[in-house]
């Protein structure tokens, strides 16, 4: 089964990342596709993040009516920080009939040389590239395993959203209902 990796810190999870997550369910190969929740990103300040149950839980809130997508605590198990070449490894020994995807923006697949092993990625791996505004280079034009879609964009991010609950002002439709409410009913972010 083709399954796509849609890693992030989802610190909140918003309505941007699940129009990603559905868009490459259902426009591309993929027959399904995890988020999978890093408990801290090695290229991330971690100060900020909320307890990392937390935004798995926001997130199974937010797709819980959608079979095609699935949220992953997979790196909770895992040594931190969180490289993707590791979880890789973790998850092709655990579910080796899968063929895993990568997914990321464009911004991210700038910096790929600056990933842990990332030769490795691309050799071993497909990556599937949301285009993101800013965003247009390909480091790896001759790279068969890069597919680029593109994938309708929010201009939204995680941080304003966080920005906006310690400002006490509005993030609904940002978030999704369900997440909103849990965020409401906690301290998450003040």
């Amino acid at each position: 089964m083709k399954t796509g990796l849609f890693f992030g810190s989802f610190n909140p999870v918003h309505t941007g990342h699940l129009i990603i997550a559905n868009f490459m369910a259902t426009h591309t190969d993929l027959k399904e596709v995890w988020l999978i929740v890093s408990p801290q990103n090695p290229l991330k300040d971690k100060s900020s993040l909320a307890p990392e149950r937390d935004r798995l839980h926001m997130i199974r809130l937010s797709i819980d009516d959608n079979p095609k997508l699935r949220a992953s605590d997979i790196e909770f198990k895992l040594p931190k920080p969180s490289y993707t070449i590791d979880t890789l490894t973790y998850l092709k020994e655990k579910y080796p009939k899968r063929e895993f995807v990568l997914i990321m923006g464009s911004d991210n697949i700038e910096t790929l040389q600056k990933w842990k092993n990332y030769e490795r990625l691309l050799n071993d791996y497909n990556i599937y590239v949301y285009r993101r505004p800013g965003y247009d280079q390909n480091p790896f034009p001759d790279h068969s395993g890069i597919q680029f879609y593109d994938a309708p964009q929010m201009m939204i991010s995680a941080s304003m959203i966080r920005q906006y609950i310690q400002e006490k002002k509005s993030v609904r439709y940002m978030v999704p209902e369900p997440a909103l409410e849990y965020l409401e009913s906690g301290h998450l972010y003040r």
